[in-house]
């Protein structure tokens, strides 16, 4: 979540007659995250989160992560729902963008992840692989594996201004991943970005995902390598192998991975560390100057991949 494009308090109370949710009573920009503008919103009738599209989103498949979430919250899935205005429709526009207002889930998300924080996770996510079953509409991943080499061509001629040599080691490593990039693993809908930022725990439990517009038709262990990388890692960089154990024993225990899922592993986590490294790199030197947005170090990925290059399939605990 960031913030890019502001609303004004006069824009937005138009935008709101659209909907049966009382008037506003406070509003705020929310800074975590990188990709659309997120603003808090509280109305007369609670609580509620405000998202305007930007940038890598394409508006015509909005309506596919709308619709996703809808049919995952129907399945169990606690995750936001959009709301809808008096005519029905969830996607309006605001400020010049596209825009939508969902649910607000209560809890926090873990600073400090802690190993009793990924056996829920798992969970979840296999939960999450095996509701989407049924959701017919696909969309593909525009930040798969084909869009790894376009992705680092639009940063290669900067690269190394974040680090001498980067861009060459990048191009190196990348022609590496997609050579050996698997081919008929099971595939379904993924989330594609459930960092700790996009999970909320309340009183001990998880109460919720955030954040689908990364969402796709994809691989399904590429999703768990995704998670692999963002949870279980230290502040060293060192891997934590108890936290994978007990995401994998919790994934494991809600849809069985096959013997060809798990042998893929380090190539499925070498391509989740390089997309999020080239995607922080480009957001790194692009970020517009004035926006409301933590900016992310894209070398934090490098220390991942770099580890997952050496690691073998037991070395994620299984």
């Amino acid at each position: 979540m960031a913030v890019y494009t502001e609303v004004t308090d006069e824009a937005l109370a138009a935008f709101l007659t659209d909907y049966d949710l009382g008037s506003m009573v406070a509003f705020r920009g929310i800074a975590e995250g990188v990709e659309n503008s997120n603003f808090s919103l509280r109305t007369t009738a609670g609580d509620f989160i405000l998202t305007l599209y930007e940038k890598r989103v394409d508006p015509a498949e909005l309506p596919w992560f709308l619709g996703l979430m809808e049919h995952l919250a129907k399945r169990g899935i606690v995750c936001p729902l959009p709301v809808r205005g008096r005519d029905g429709a969830a996607l309006r526009h605001l400020a010049g963008r596209h825009a939508a207002i969902t649910t607000f889930l209560p809890g926090v998300w873990p600073r400090r992840v802690r190993p009793e924080h990924c056996g829920p996770l798992g969970a979840a996510l296999a939960g999450l692989h095996l509701a989407g079953g049924d959701y017919q509409p696909t969309r593909r991943n525009a930040l798969g594996p084909d869009g790894w080499g376009p992705l680092l061509a639009r940063s290669g001629g900067r690269a190394d201004e974040v680090r001498p040599g980067l861009a060459d080691e990048l191009r190196r490593t990348l022609d590496g991943i997609l050579a050996a990039w698997p081919d008929g693993l099971p595939k379904g809908h993924i989330h594609a970005d459930l960092f700790p930022d996009n999970v909320f725990f309340l009183d001990g439990r998880l109460s919720g995902l955030i954040d689908f517009y990364f969402a796709a038709t994809d691989i399904l262990a590429y999703d768990i390598a995704v998670c692999l990388n963002a949870w279980c890692f230290e502040a060293d960089f060192s891997f934590n192998v108890t936290k994978a154990t007990a995401m994998l024993r919790a994934y494991n225990a809600t849809r069985p991975l096959s013997d060809t899922e798990r042998a893929a592993l380090p190539v499925l986590c070498q391509g989740a560390a390089i997309r999020f490294l080239l995607t922080r790199l480009y957001d790194w030197l692009n970020t517009p100057p004035g926006a409301l947005v933590t900016r992310k170090d894209p070398l934090e990925f490098l220390r991942k991949l770099r580890f997952h290059l050496t690691a073998g399939e037991g070395g994620y605990g299984l």
